[in-house]
């Protein structure tokens, strides 16, 4: 565990590597502080010896009463101003470096989980992932801001009073240093405990998130089918798991807090009792007492702290370990940097000569390896061909698709996209010529404009002459504002067919080689379909399309039919071909007709 604690504190370095000159002044700043801090108790057992006429400083021997103590209350002035001023510029330091380096941190976590491959977040609620870029990501902020430089500060200020004491008086000062070592092995055999514990806690907080966003997005589920006192309840589970973890840490926390408290007040009796027999004896003067009792509470000062910053810091230490396991995640979708300029050039080249064929070469596939999904797929689609992929529910019609767009590696085979492996290809360059239709439409909040847009640089004017040829000033001018309508979250101010007619917009503003569509037109209404009917035709034009279909007039108009059933192409042909065969297509159109199933 501390291995690999060390190794992910290393892993953080980097990224104070541009504040390293500020981050060193505030490290630099910790010893003028400390002495600040460590002087203070001294001048005020001067002042106290000299009123007492008792032996002082040599720098005070020859100065009256009035004039020493008039000495020793400016420079105990500036000593508390000094260290007042330097720790606020030292706070201020270490708040501005820490939410710089969370910015950063934060900025890697959500491009890492972008890159990361559909199959990791197929099995990671949205809701962990939350917490691991926010609360996590804000734990270890406060831990660096309040935590990291300020333990560094403590131990600074304790090797300072430390050092001072043993100068001035070394029996009482190896006194109180001997009172530590209980306190520093209980830090040390709670932190272990507690580190279980706060990993628990923040692993019932991911779960609580999960549910929280899960419920919040099926709300019109959960209402329509009455599941609101069935899904409390449920909540209420994960809320009381959250509650047993918190308090299974409030007991460690507690019990140092005491601990440190008794010891500190055993120590200082123990210095007042020996202090006060040596001062009867005439062996030490009272000035001299009174500043052992003063660096005797302020030598449990850091330890105090220590312990109030202990629940940060362990906080920090389990959030840089959840933050460690995702940026650990490997990535899948790996570009090959070494073949991408040769791969990327050829396919540019492969475009002049007729571009979209697409070939899959015994490809296998499966989510979890006891359940294949493709097992050695052989197709191969012809430049500007339209093929239709049909088959029940579970042959692998979308796992087609997620492999061709490469959001999936196949376990085995290749595809190739106009005879190259999508695999050399910069997934950009593939994915800008591939053209995704998917029957359930994401619409991002904005407005409609930056909706289409996307990641393409359109002026407006072209903009709305594309709208104009894809048939979408009907659909326009019912918007209040036309492009620049914003849209609520998923596009909820809009309509199914709405949201979907925007979605075959944005790709056919692309322009892809190849169009592939998972029923594109499933959820309009008979007069939109029938506008957007004629502008796909126009779209499919001289391009490949690879269409997942339902209907049995999507599948007709095909120039081939691909039949899958459990994952391996078993028919292949056109509408008649296969009606004639008597095969699975023959039942699944036959079945259709009767309005009993669909394709």
């Amino acid at each position: 565990m501390a291995q690999r604690d060390r190794q992910r504190l290393l892993r953080l370095l980097p990224y104070l590597g541009r504040d390293k000159r500020r981050l060193g002044l505030t490290l630099l700043l910790l010893i003028p502080v400390a002495l600040a801090a460590a002087v203070q108790p001294l001048l005020v057992g001067q002042a106290i010896s000299v009123l007492r006429h008792e032996p002082t400083a040599s720098w005070l021997a020859d100065l009256s009463v009035p004039a020493a103590m008039r000495l020793l209350v400016m420079l105990l002035l500036v000593a508390v101003l000094t260290r007042l001023g330097l720790q606020g510029f030292q706070t201020f330091n270490v708040q501005a470096v820490g939410q710089r380096l969370t910015a950063r941190i934060r900025n890697d976590l959500f491009g890492h989980a972008m890159a990361l491959s559909l199959r990791f977040h197929d099995r990671t609620p949205v809701g962990k992932l939350l917490t691991r870029l926010t609360s996590d990501v804000d734990a270890l902020a406060e831990v660096f801001g309040s935590g990291a430089v300020g333990v560094l500060g403590d131990l600074v200020t304790l090797a300072v009073i430390a050092t001072t004491m043993i100068v001035i008086e070394w029996r009482l000062g190896l006194l109180l240093l001997v009172s530590q070592l209980p306190v520093t092995l209980g830090i040390l055999w709670l932190q272990g405990r507690y580190r279980k514990a706060n990993y628990r806690v923040r692993e019932e907080l991911s779960q609580l998130n999960a549910d929280l966003q899960e419920n919040l997005q099926g709300l019109d589920v959960v209402q329509m089918f009455r599941r609101e006192a069935v899904n409390s309840a449920r909540f209420e589970r994960t809320t009381n798991a959250y509650r047993q973890a918190v308090n299974g840490t409030i007991l460690f926390d507690s019990s140092i807090s005491a601990f440190i408290e008794w010891v500190a007040l055993s120590a200082v009796a123990v210095v007042l009792a020996l202090g006060g027999w040596m001062v009867t004896n005439g062996a030490m003067g009272l000035g001299l007492l009174t500043t052992f009792i003063l660096y005797s509470q302020r030598l449990f000062d850091p330890l105090r702290q220590l312990a109030e910053r202990f629940t940060q810091i362990q906080g920090g230490l389990t959030a840089v370990e959840r933050i460690g396991e995702l940026l650990e995640e490997p990535i899948e979708i790996v570009e090959m940097a070494d073949q991408q300029r040769g791969a990327a050039a050829r396919f540019s080249a492969s475009q002049s000569h007729g571009a979209g064929e697409v070939i899959f070469d015994n490809v296998s596939f499966a989510y979890r390896p006891d359940e294949p999904i493709l097992e050695d797929l052989n197709i191969r689609i012809a430049p500007g061909e339209h093929v239709a992929l049909v088959g029940p529910t579970g042959s692998g019609k979308t796992t087609v698709i997620r492999l061709l767009c490469r959001l999936y590696e196949p376990q085995r085979g290749q595809i190739l996209l106009d005879g190259i492996d999508i695999r050399e290809l910069p997934t950009s360059t593939l994915r800008q010529r591939l053209g995704v239709v998917l029957q359930d439409t994401f619409l991002f909040s904005g407005n409609v404009a930056d909706n289409l847009r996307l990641d393409a640089q359109i002026e407006r004017e072209a903009l709305e002459k594309l709208c104009s040829d894809l048939g979408l000033m009907p659909l326009l001018a019912r918007l209040p504002d036309g492009l620049a309508t914003e849209l609520r979250e998923r596009g909820g101010n809009l309509s199914s067919g709405e949201r979907q007619l925007l979605s075959v917009a944005r790709v056919a503003i692309r322009d892809p080689s190849v169009l592939v569509m998972d029923e594109a037109t499933a959820f309009m209404d008979p007069s939109t379909e029938a506008t957007l009917q004629r502008d796909l035709d126009s779209l499919l034009r001289g391009r490949t399309a690879i269409v997942i279909a339902h209907r049995l007039a999507t599948v007709e108009a095909a120039d081939r039919i691909l039949v899958l059933q459990k994952g391996r192409l078993i028919e292949q042909g056109n509408h008649r071909e296969l009606r004639a065969a008597g095969g699975l297509y023959a039942q699944l159109a036959e079945l259709q007709e009767r309005g009993l199933a669909s394709l």
